[in-house]
């Protein structure tokens, strides 16, 4: 016992001893000598090792340089020796990788993609041990992208100068298919649904072009969210599902498995808010007098979403701006409780905002769009709406939000980084229909000067009319919020031989349109034309009346009101719109009142349907006159595909002559799976219907008074020469003397 207790104690003792002797063996650094380095310049290594002369050096701290030196990844190789005041560096460098060769690789996609996901890059430091990993790095990410029989060797091959190129040989084998996929476990839906609720598909013949027959983890991982949140949307809010199985058999493709359990279905016992007292009860009463229609209803996170996204548009207003909800969710005998606590947190404000990336635009044109500034109450909702807004405005690339913590704990530093692009376009489109085509074309600047300006000048051409069009429009004068716009037109329709006359219309107009109220907005605008018309024997009695020229002064005004969920692609919300025009000075006055509505819905996350209405009435004020010919009503072509623009509607001598009445309905909901692979076109489907009828200066003339409709299909594609629109179409009824129109396209490159 004793001689365990003496051993003991001589161990500590030793230990001590070598302790004291490591402490105290320390020398003062009077030069530095760095041996060995070619790149590396001998300042450069002082610095990185924090060497400092003059200062005592022991065994601790020759050890800290050793470490902070290699952690540069410079060097393979180091030797540190202190002898006589003299700290002596040895070194061996790394190589510097010259090139990155991938063997194997073609698409240069997937080259870019392996050079973000390694380490190694090119112009730096090769070290052996890094590249294990990167081969790792390699085959992790093709593997998410289905190539899972992957093969990837490395080697370096040395060049002078001590660099080398490190080659890659890359086999990505067979793509891996999806053979088969099944749901098991308490699944309560068809098989048959469930599948359309995922975005992975089974492999078949005829799926020649799609990238979801593939596995792909990423995409794996997405269709267990995408199922998860369909259960729970349906009340089973405590579901589970798991993608338990990828097995190989032979020839067949992977099979896939997802093991689901739905567990209960959820009905909401009661969802209330818990006001806090220092807030204003009356605020939130068009919130709380919907929630008892919630009771006994089936769970559905969507609505418990709504409830939520209506409390977070409340802290726009001024006595609610700092306003957090806090959601509690409780399962009580079968049911959910869902109580929403509504209190005022911590006050944080603005206390600058930073704008880069703009090389063209302003920073003034930024900062007009925002609904934020410096010093105000910061708001994540108002800056996502700002952001919403310059995307909107169709001249940035990208659009992005960074914050940072202020100079105190309260205050909040926002950086907005944009990017420009080309905001120039060169357009042509054309369309092609029973009668004939027509084909146009034009110059589009979104960003003039880099002041937000937008100019648009444009002709078309058909075998009976030309028509022209100038325009300038600064949506932000003088960062007012307030839009400006000037428009100069021209028209000149030659119908002499076949119908026995010729019309033309020449004219300006000054407008402007600013928010009066919250979301609703005015928009005023002053037009001049002259108009003549000129007619031979060929023409009806009617038009032979109205021969002659005329100078027009007319009012137009638009009172909007705006409620869409954002201008930028908007998902949810509407847009209305009523119109006038007053005749200030005529010499044939007429009155014309419109409506215009439009709707929009998510239905999921990708599909989106929207809802158009459009409808115009015009009739004379004069008791002797009719409705001038140019002033007649015609559906715009972006309201009914399916049929020719201006080729509907009342027939006087062959002559599409328009009507006194007009009004559109569109339906039309986007396709997000039917192009999988171009993320930059967007597909919908749609259904127009309308009519154009009335004829007021002859009672002999068929009014026309008929619904026309369309179906088809409508394509949107940025490709890399500019922007493409085309559309398929049917006309599934028509008057006998419609035009229809079958394809339409336009096309456009940037500059």
């Amino acid at each position: 016992m004793i001689c365990d207790s003496m051993k003991k104690t001589l161990l500590q003792s030793l230990f001590f001893l070598v302790f004291l002797i490591t402490i105290s063996y320390a020398e003062i650094v009077k030069e530095v000598k760095i041996v060995g380095n070619i790149r590396v310049s001998p300042e450069t290594i002082v610095l990185f090792g924090d060497v400092r002369v003059n200062e005592d050096y022991n065994v601790q701290k020759i050890n800290e340089l050793s470490k902070q030196l290699y952690d540069t990844n410079f060097f393979s190789y180091l030797e540190i020796d202190l002898s006589n005041g003299v700290l002596k560096i040895t070194v061996k460098e790394n190589p510097i990788i010259q090139t990155l060769i991938f063997n194997g690789i073609k698409a240069k996609k997937h080259k870019e993609a392996i050079k973000e996901v390694i380490e190694l890059k090119e112009k730096t430091s090769f070290v052996e041990n890094k590249l294990a990993r990167d081969i790792q790095r390699i085959k992790s990410a093709f593997r998410n992208l289905g190539f899972y029989f992957i093969e990837v060797e490395a080697y370096a091959k040395e060049n002078v100068n001590n660099s080398i190129d490190l080659i890659y040989e890359i086999n990505k084998g067979k793509r891996a298919r999806i053979g088969k996929i099944v749901f098991i476990g308490d699944k309560e839906f068809k098989d048959s649904k469930l599948r359309g609720i995922i975005t992975s598909e089974e492999s078949k013949a005829w799926k020649i072009i799609s990238s979801k027959k593939y596995l792909n983890k990423e995409r794996i991982n997405l269709d267990t969210r995408l199922l998860e949140n369909f259960y729970k949307s349906k009340g089973y809010y405590q579901v589970k599902v798991l993608a338990t199985n990828v097995i190989y058999e032979q020839g067949e493709g992977f099979l896939l498995t997802y093991n689901i359990n739905a567990g209960k279905r959820f009905r909401f016992e009661n969802v209330s808010l818990i006001i806090s007292e220092t807030l204003d009860k009356n605020s939130f009463v068009e919130i709380t007098k919907d929630l008892p229609k919630l009771k006994n209803k089936y769970y559905s996170p969507k609505k418990i979403k709504k409830i939520l996204d209506s409390i977070d548009k409340l802290s726009t207003k001024k006595d609610l701006q700092f306003i957090k909800s806090e959601l509690i969710e409780t399962i009580k005998n079968d049911k959910l409780l869902v109580t929403i606590n509504i209190f005022e947190g911590q006050k944080y404000f603005v206390e600058r905002i930073n704008i880069v990336g703009n090389s063209v635009t302003e920073d003034n044109v930024i900062r007009g769009e925002l609904e934020l500034d410096e010093g105000d109450p910061y708001s994540l909702l108002q800056l996502n709406k700002s952001l919403n807004n310059l995307k909107a405005r169709n001249i940035f690339g990208k659009v992005d939000k960074t914050i940072y913590e202020g100079s105190s704990p309260d205050l909040k530093i926002i950086t907005i980084e944009v990017e420009d692009k080309a905001t120039g376009e060169i357009f042509a489109g054309a369309g092609v229909g029973t009668s004939g085509g027509t084909i146009g074309g034009g110059v589009k600047e979104n960003n003039f000067l880099g002041r937000g300006i937008r100019l648009d000048a444009n002709l078309s051409v058909s075998e009976t009319a030309i028509r022209g069009k100038f325009s300038v429009i600064n949506p932000n004068y003088n960062y007012s919020g307030n839009e400006i716009r000037f428009t100069g037109e021209s028209t000149k329709t030659s119908k002499m031989t076949s119908f026995g006359y010729d019309s033309s219309k020449t004219g300006v107009s000054f407008g402007t349109t600013f928010e009066q109220y919250e979301d609703l907005y005015v928009s005023p605008e002053l037009s001049t034309y002259y108009e003549s018309l000129s007619t031979n024997d060929n023409a009806s009695a009617a038009l032979k009346l109205q021969e002659g020229s005329y100078i027009d002064t007319e009012l137009r005004y638009s009172i909007i009101q705006d409620k869409r969920d954002r201008k930028f692609q908007p998902t949810e919300g509407y847009r209305a719109s009523f119109n006038q025009k007053l005749p200030l000075y005529s010499e044939s006055p007429s009155i014309l009142n419109g409506f215009n509505y439009s709707a929009y819905h998510s239905f999921s996350e990708n599909l989106i349907g929207s809802l158009k209405f459009y409808g115009r009435a015009i009739n004379s004020l004069s008791d002797s006159d009719d409705v001038k010919l140019s002033e007649r009503l015609y559906i715009p072509a972006r309201y009914l595909r399916g049929f020719e623009a201006g080729r509907i509607g009342p027939v006087d001598a062959l002559d599409h002559v328009g009507g006194n009445y007009a009004t559109s309905l569109s339906f039309s909901a986007g396709l997000p799976k039917l192009l999988p692979n171009l993320t930059n076109a967007d597909v919908s489907v749609f259904f127009d219907t309308a009519n154009v009828w009335g004829v007021d200066y002859d009672n002999s003339i068929d009014d026309s008074n008929k619904i026309r409709s369309a179906f088809g299909v409508s394509v949107d594609w940025f490709t890399v020469v500019g922007p493409l629109n085309f559309s398929f179409s049917e006309d599934i009824t028509s008057a006998g003397t419609d035009k229809p129109e079958s394809f339409r396209f336009n096309i456009g490159t940037t500059f």
